[in-house]
């Protein structure tokens, strides 16, 4: 008898447990995806996370935005806890999207076109440090496109004060409780009466009523007129400046190697650096500033131990000058925007162009094909895409 009963207290916790998990709701079924492998975060902060939320939630190709805490040092805070001040922890949000459908430049852009970037108080009527905006970054790409973002936003003059949005590096983020997620579906009528008393609406309606930003993450200045050469989309890019940093955080941000080369005009050596021998699918960057200059699409095997492409990617980025060094006459190649030194350009090259760029690895970062959307060099794709089809004709 005991043994039926134990039977039947294990059917019943099996039952509930399966029901439990078979009513998940939809947004922790979202949440689970966000941890998937195709899908990826990022983590906003803009004031009241419902409305953080309540405006990623609209773009299309994000799957969730949940609500939470980061920034602080105490673990698991509570709304309380965090509201005080005391924690040091913002309130922001991470939204979970799909990079196939929504690239993170694009949710920069969405951001900055929803908060106050000139607040460094707060958000409208949320006033302390655990409201202000800030953009948190999970990586070195991720922090790059950040900052450029801000510097388009700044240069824009849609604001007449400086932008302060903070960039920082992502802590652990902290979920909030269950009530704050998707408030504003659960609360719409307390929700809109919060919103629209906030000033949140009235600011942004007033702002960018005859104002736009545009941010694709393109870090390229093309004319208009270049583009459509190209047979790029002229309505969907937007222009963006490329700079070099200064020459103290360029000594800390490029190894010796790297400076010496593109300061200083060194040499690497032969057959011992990193691109000489790779094949892989992508784009080549500019070390310094980012601005494209080369495609493995024109990379070919020149036996001399350094990258060598038979055409650039975007020749008005790759600058000639005549370099008497040495006691010889050679063309050096720089990139424009950043005044990097590349390498030096040669005619004895394979057709059709006829001509050698011998690029030093160290003045370049590669971007897999796999990565341009991601790191805002969508617009490139087009090249391989049209090698692709010409290669099955």
């Amino acid at each position: 008898m005991k043994t039926l009963h134990f039977a039947l207290i294990i059917a019943i916790t099996i039952i509930t447990l399966s029901t439990s998990v078979i009513s998940m709701d939809n947004d922790l079924q979202k949440r689970m995806a966000g941890d998937s492998g195709s899908m990826r975060s990022a983590v906003f902060a803009g004031g009241c996370f419902w409305c953080t939320e309540s405006d990623f939630e609209k773009v299309e190709g994000v799957i969730d935005a949940i609500s939470g805490y980061t920034g602080g040092s105490m673990a698991n805070p509570t709304y309380k806890q965090v509201s005080s001040g005391s924690t040091r922890h913002v309130e922001a949000v991470k939204v979970v999207y799909d990079p196939q459908k929504v690239s993170y430049a694009k949710l920069l852009e969405v951001f900055w076109t929803h908060v106050n970037p000139t607040d460094a108080g707060g958000q409208f009527v949320d006033r302390g440090s655990q409201y202000v905006s800030a953009i948190f970054y999970a990586d070195e790409t991720e922090r790059r496109l950040a900052e450029k973002s801000k510097q388009r936003l700044a240069e824009a003059g849609v604001f007449t004060e400086p932008v302060v949005t903070d960039i920082l590096p992502l802590e652990p983020f902290y979920t909030a409780e269950d009530y704050h997620q998707n408030y504003y579906k659960k609360n719409p009528l307390r929700y809109k009466w919060y919103r629209s008393g906030s000033g949140r609406d009235k600011f942004l309606k007033e702002t960018w009523a005859e104002a736009s930003f545009h941010f694709d993450g393109i870090l390229e200045k093309t004319s208009m007129g270049t583009m459509a050469s190209e047979g790029r989309n002229t309505k969907t890019m937007s222009a963006m400046v490329y700079s070099a940093p200064d020459q103290e955080e360029l000594k800390s941000r490029l190894t010796p190697l790297q400076y010496r080369v593109t300061q200083e005009n060194g040499t690497e050596r032969p057959f011992n650096n990193t691109y000489w021998n790779n094949h892989d699918a992508g784009i080549y960057v500019d070390i310094v500033s980012g601005e494209p200059l080369f495609s493995s699409i024109d990379k070919y095997e020149s036996k001399t131990g350094w990258p060598s492409f038979i055409r650039p990617l975007v020749a008005k980025n790759v600058m000639e000058e005549t370099d008497r060094s040495f006691f010889m006459v050679r063309t050096e190649v720089r990139s424009k925007h950043a005044n990097s030194h590349l390498g030096h350009l040669f005619d004895d090259g394979p057709e059709p162009t006829g001509l050698r760029y011998c690029i030093n690895s160290a003045s370049l970062r590669f971007i897999h094909v796999a990565d341009m959307e991601k790191e805002g060099y969508g617009a490139y794709l087009k090249h391989f895409e049209q090698r692709r089809q010409d290669e099955k004709q």
